[in-house]
């Protein structure tokens, strides 16, 4: 707030009686205009504070301040409701860095963002070392899922035989059904939870996919392009989602690439040993060497 602002609209009470929520739609009208969009806060603010908003907002312009109200539910630790007294509030910072006392590891900041999705946000929120552990291990195989399913084609990659190109309409109306639930759930109050629920329910079908358990033709074209889409729509652009970006992945990726090489190599020579060993050592560093149909390999950490 400028010094203007604070000086004409300053409450002889201070913070949190009369003044300082007309200090507030000062605030919101110099910045947002007089009426605005979304209005957020936490539903302990709804009763009172929201309230004197509206009052001031109306005998001043005639008007609310805001066309939605957003209020979110309390945030606990444990079960226990967070709080400075309690000393078991951290900043964000501290959930990057993992350094508070009551974690045991630091978390990215994609990770807290899908772990905070998966609750509707009239929900209590409870963060736990095992619910974000869980949230990170969650992130990881849908994005992972994303990622093969922006690379399909209809055709799977391959000549389709004509076996192949019938299409399996009950997987399809499920696909689209589930698709569909995407901007259903959305509209329903925002409940990013159940769309990602609907998104992982799609997970097996792409893996199986991928896998050569489903053929890509068992789906019509266009639901694979409509899946395309909708996933990247709200992954990224909804939901604001990104893939790690740390750098230490690309020299991983050269490494294992590298690995992958060698190990085919070996295989191509019939060095099974050397193929073994190759496979069981990585196995043993947290990550898994999988051999795919046709002859190629993926690699995943587990």
């Amino acid at each position: 707030m400028d010094d203007d602002a604070s000086s004409v609209f300053e409450s002889p009470w201070g913070k949190g009686r009369p003044g300082w929520h007309i200090e507030c739609s000062a605030m919101s009208e110099k910045y947002l205009g007089k009426r605005f969009d979304i209005h957020g806060g936490g539903m302990d603010l709804a009763a009172t504070h929201h309230t004197n908003e509206i009052a001031q907002s109306e005998a001043c312009y005639n008007t609310s301040p805001a066309n939605i109200w957003v209020h979110t539910n309390m945030l606990t630790v444990n079960g226990t409701r967070m709080s400075k007294s309690l000393g078991n509030g951290f900043l964000p910072e501290e959930l990057f860095s993992g350094t508070h006392p009551l974690l045991d590891k630091a978390y990215s900041p994609m990770t807290v963002r899908f772990f905070m999705l998966q609750t509707h946000y009239r929900s209590t929120l409870d963060f736990s070392n095992e619910a974000l552990q869980a949230s990170e291990k969650g992130l990881k195989r849908l994005w992972e899922a994303y990622e093969v399913l922006g690379k399909m084609t209809a055709d799977g990659g391959q000549q389709a035989t004509e076996e192949q190109q019938l299409l399996d309409t009950e997987l399809d109306a499920k696909c689209l059904q589930l698709i569909a639930e995407f901007d259903e759930n959305m509209n329903d109050d925002f409940n990013t939870a159940k769309v990602l629920g609907s998104m992982f329910e799609l997970v097996p079908v792409i893996n199986s996919i991928k896998d050569g358990l489903i053929k890509t033709t068992a789906i019509a074209a266009t639901t694979l392009q409509l899946m395309q889409e909708k996933f990247k729509a709200y992954l990224e652009d909804v939901f604001g989602l990104k893939a790690a970006t740390d750098t230490s992945n690309g020299i991983l990726e050269n490494v294992m690439q590298l690995l992958i090489d060698i190990r085919t190599e070996a295989k191509n020579k019939k060095d099974f040993a050397t193929s073994d060993k190759i496979r069981k050592e990585l196995a043993a560093a947290g990550i898994l060497l999988k051999d795919e149909k046709g002859g190629g390999m993926s690699w995943s950490v587990e």
